[in-house]
Formats: structure tokens, C-alpha cells, sequence
């Protein structure tokens, strides 16, 4: 049976579906989460093949079939054997809306921007499974389960995979109908509230973040049945990768690193697995939170992928965007690109992590295998090394993995709001006085953005860092990057919509102290509107 022919049905999810309106009542559930499960498998004849789609009427373009089969198996030449886990984030199709029906401004308006579900991206989260097979012809069982979601929550996709993949790799397509109809009764993602999600006997419960987060989120509602269900294995973030673990061969030089994310710099990670190469992606794009970071990012990026002409030209310089690989076909071909870093298996010096290099971009030749970074940037502010003593002397006394990544996570977060921190300020004086917001005249304009000026203001609110270094080239450099650019069209929308609301607030204050003039401030908001 072809699971993209969506004039059968299967037992199970796909069951119920006959029509695109049938569709959306009984899936707008499962659809607040995923997108669509996939198994990916390897045919002698095709290569890497999709073998089934749940829900079966999900609508994947041949490009995004194509792109996923690709990511989700390892480069041969990572040579992974038994379970590997790794994500990957692909471009939607141009033309193919969402199947979240209409749910999606609801949760981005009370969600963190970083945490946002994306309209133009999708991720996949995918558990690989390669052993040795003797009834298959190839002599090894290679099959992937993948989770396709909007939403970046590669911790909660993971667990989830955890406790799905390996019972279904034993008990195949049954499974997945039971687990899809699981996931389908869960409550949808709302951010601020613990949430109880049930699957396969197990409870995941979890907490996302609210844009005004408080000290304590508000529990969901229970219903009774959930009294029956074991208790639940608490994840700690439904986001956030271990940190420290990632980092491990590069802390000297978290600071560099740092601001290559800040400006949105073109880096490649050339990594000995998909799992290596994703984490460390994904770990350096979440170092700049809470801001966004606006340039593109692919946590697994292979040479099929259907960007690869793209991002590999060398007509033009490299595009804003981190790419991870495992090829090292990659190192001949981004040759030209200005920051490179590359890693190895963890390897100890002591009792400590022996940490990579700074090297030169000349010093990358062809099939190179020493790790490094091979970059010539030279960062605007001095490292801290107060927090590298920190780290080290937090190995050497065994401190456990969570805290270290507690201590680098505050220590980033800190830097990155103190750096934000006198941008915002500059923002609330470019913001007209409430007393000119006037039911009688159109809202008042936002005064524009002033780099000259605002560098002024640093001299009396600069960033409250201890860090020593060349902040205003930092800003000058900011000022260039999709980060600045995409950090303040957010920020300015924010800012129109308080001044609306301004103006409206202040023509329903007029209508009640003189009532009769409700058609003339009818009219003049009809011109606003304009």
C-alpha cells in the first residue's frame, strides 16, 4: 500500500480520514504538536526511501520527501552502529501552508520568541537504529523513526523518540497508529502550564516557557482519568541540551563563539557524527538567549540537500547561516568560508578536556583531520576567565554535567541581556509621549533608529559587564548582522501595536466623557485605519 495515497486507509489514524474537513476536527490535536511521523528505510534499489507517513493524508511536498530521507540517516562515512540520535531543520515548501488550523498566533503570542513555532522551517527529530541483520540482503537493518515538527523542543521530541522508537522497531507499523492516536488526545502546547502528555505507558510531563514567565507555572487541569496513569518522568526543559556537555572541547573559547552568534557569522561544524554536529549547532544558536537568532541554521546539512548549490557557491560570499556536516567532502568545499570549526571525539588531557585550537584558515587543507578552529576573527571583548577556572575546577571535583551547563547557561543569558539591555532603553526614548497620542489625530510615529545616537548613550548606560573589550566596535559590528536587523522589525511591531492601542484606548476615553462626539472619532479612526 502506498502510505501517500490517501484514497486508502489503514486501521488506525488514518481511518477516520476521508475528507480535508473530517481532517481537521479529529487531528487539530495531534497537529498542535507534529506535523507528520516518519519511517525512513534503506531500499537496495532507491537508497533511502520513506516507507510511511502518519497521519497518512499529511500533505509533504516531494522536495520536503526528498530532503527528509536524506537527513535522517547518517553520512556512511560516520560509521554509526546501534541507536543514533540526531535532528535536522529543513525549508518548507514554498506554497504548503501548515496543518496547525489557525492555532499558531495563539501559542507565538504567549510563547518566547526563541521557542516560537516556525512558519518558513520544519525540524526533524530522528532516532537511527543500524545493527547487524542477516535476513536482510545488505547484511545490516537500517531503518530511522522521525518526529516532523514546527516546534523547537529537541529535548521532549527526543524522550519522546526514547520511549517510541525502540517498541516500534520491534513491533513496526501497529505501534505507530496507537502512538499517533496517543499523541492526538494530548493537550495542546501552552506555554506557563505543566502539561501531563501519555504515551506508550509513560507520562511525560512537562513545562514551556511564557514569554512573562512567573515562579511557578500553572498546572493544567487534571481529568480524573489521568489518575489511573503511572507517574509522570518529569523532563526539565522541553528545549534546553546539556551545555557543558557540548562545549567541552571549545570552553576557552566560549567567548569567541559567542559573538560569531551575536553577529550572525557563517560557520561550518564539521563533526564525526550527526549527533555531535546537531547538539553543537543547536547549543551554539540557544548561547545568545533570549535573543533570536535570525540567521538560518541546519543542525544536520548533507550534500543533498537542496540548498547545497546555495550555501556551497563561491560567486558571492558565504550566506548568515551555521551548517553541520560530517563529510569531509565539506572541507574542500567550504574552503572559502571564513570561520570553520572542527571536531573530534572528546579527547582528555589529564582530567581535563583537551581543548581545540585556535588555527588559521590557510592551515585547512583537503582532508584534514586535525580539529580546530580555523578562523582569523579576532573577538571585541576579552574572555572571562574567572568563568573558565570556574568550569575547569568544576570538572576536576566531578561537578555534575547539569550544574556546569546551569553555571555556562546564566553566565550567557547575563551577557546577552546586558548587551540588549541599553539597546532596549534607547528604544523607549525613540517612543512618542503618551500625552501626544490624541483621539483627534492620527497616532504619532515612532521616532527612527539612530545608530550615532545611541552610541552616545553608551558613555552613561553602557552593558553592566565586567568584561573588559571594545564594546562599541561590538555594536557598530551588531548593527550589520540579520540579528540587529530581525531584533528590531520585532521590536518595532511590538512598539506600533502599543501606540495603536494608545489611540484607541484614548478615542474610547473621549466617546465617554462627550458622547456626542462619537461619529467624529468614529471618522477619525476610519482615517487611521487608512
Amino acid at each position: 500500500m502506498d502510505p501517500f495515497d490517501s484514497s486508502e486507509s489503514l486501521e488506525g489514524p488514518s481511518k477516520a480520514v476521508a475528507t480535508t474537513a473530517e481532517f481537521s476536527e479529529p487531528w487539530s490535536r495531534f497537529s498542535a504538536w507534529l506535523e507528520c511521523v516518519c519511517v525512513v528505510t534503506f531500499d537496495l534499489e532507491l537508497g533511502q526511501a520513506i516507507e510511511l507517513v502518519y497521519p497518512h493524508d499529511v500533505k509533504l511536498t516531494e522536495k520536503e520527501k526528498t530532503s527528509i530521507c536524506y537527513l535522517s540517516f547518517p553520512d556512511s562515512y560516520s560509521g554509526c552502529l546501534g541507536d543514533t540520535q540526531f535532528s535536522f531543520r529543513l525549508r518548507q515548501s514554498v506554497g504548503r501552508s501548515s496543518s496547525w488550523f489557525g492555532q499558531e498566533d495563539v501559542y507565538n503570542r504567549d510563547a518566547p520568541v526563541t521557542l516560537q513555532k516556525e512558519h518558513a522551517h520544519l525540524h526533524g527529530y530522528v532516532y537511527f537504529r543500524q545493527v547487524k541483520d542477516a535476513t536482510v540482503k545488505r547484511g545490516y537493518f537500517q531503518k530511522s523513526l522521525v518526529v516532523v515538527s514546527r516546534l523547537p523542543f529537541v529535548n521532549l521530541f527526543h524522550s519522546l523518540l526514547q520511549v517510541i522508537a525502540p517498541e516500534y522497531f520491534e513491533k513496526l507499523e501497529p505501534c505507530l497508529e496507537t502512538v499517533c492516536n496517543e499523541i492526538d488526545q494530548w493537550p495542546a502546547p501552552v506555554p506557563g502550564q505543566t502539561l501531563n502528555l501519555p504515551v506508550m505507558g509513560v507520562v511525560m510531563q512537562i513545562r514551556i516557557p511564557s514569554k512573562v514567565e512567573t515562579a511557578e507555572g500553572s498546572p493544567v487541569k487534571q481529568q480524573q482519568t489521568e489518575n489511573l496513569l503511572p507517574a509522570p518522568t518529569v523532563l526539565p526543559s522541553v528545549h534546553e541540551l546539556d551545555l557543558f556537555k557540548c562545549f567541552q572541547s571549545v570552553l576557552i573559547h566560549v567567548q569567541m563563539l559567542w559573538e560569531l552568534m551575536l553577529l550572525g557569522e557563517p560557520v561550518v561544524i564539521m563533526a564525526p557524527s550527526p549527533t555531535v554536529s546537531s547538539e553543537t549547532v543547536l547549543a551554539l544558536v540557544s548561547s545568545i538567549d533570549p535573543l533570536h537568532y535570525f540567521g538560518d541554521y541546519r543542525p544536520y546539512f548533507t550534500i543533498h540537500d537542496s540548498e547545497f548549490k546555495e550555501y556551497t557557491t563561491r560567486t558571492q560570499a558565504p550566506p548568515n547561516v551555521i551548517l553541520g556536516v560530517t563529510n569531509p567532502f565539506f572541507i574542500k568545499t567550504f574552503q572559502s568560508w571564513p570561520h570553520i570549526i572542527r571536531l573530534g571525539e572528546l579527547k582528555m588531557s589529564g582530567d581535563l578536556p583537551k581543548q581545540v585550537k585556535i588555527k588559521k584558515l590557510a592551515k585547512l587543507k583537503t582532508l584534514d583531520t586535525k580539529t580546530g578552529i580555523y578562523t582569523a576573527y579576532k573577538t571585541f571583548l576579552h574572555k572571562d576567565k574567572t568563568l573558565i577556572k570556574r568550569l575547569l575546577k568544576g570538572i576536576q571535583k566531578k561537578r555534575p554535567s547539569e550544574v556546569q551547563s546551569a553555571i555556562l547557561r546564566r553566565h550567557l543569558l547575563e551577557q546577552t541581556q546586558s548587551f540588549i539591555l541599553p539597546l532596549e532603553q534607547y528604544l523607549e526614548t525613540l517612543m512618542p509621549p503618551q500625552r501626544s497620542v490624541s483621539p483627534w489625530k492620527t497616532p504619532p510615529q515612532i521616532r527612527s533608529f539612530n545608530q550615532d545616537e545611541f552610541m552616545k548613550t553608551l558613555e552613561q548606560a553602557g552593558p553592566q559587564l565586567t568584561l573588559k573589550g571594545d564594546f562599541t566596535g561590538l555594536y557598530r559590528r551588531f548593527f550589520k548582522s540579520p540579528n540587529f536587523d530581525g531584533w528590531y522589525r520585532f521590536r518595532h511591531r511590538e512598539m506600533s501595536q502599543k501606540v495603536e492601542c494608545l489611540h484607541l484606548e484614548a478615542i474610547c476615553a473621549a466617546k465617554k466623557e462627550n458622547p456626542t462626539s462619537s461619529e467624529q472619532l468614529e471618522g477619525s479612526a476610519d482615517v487611521d485605519q487608512r
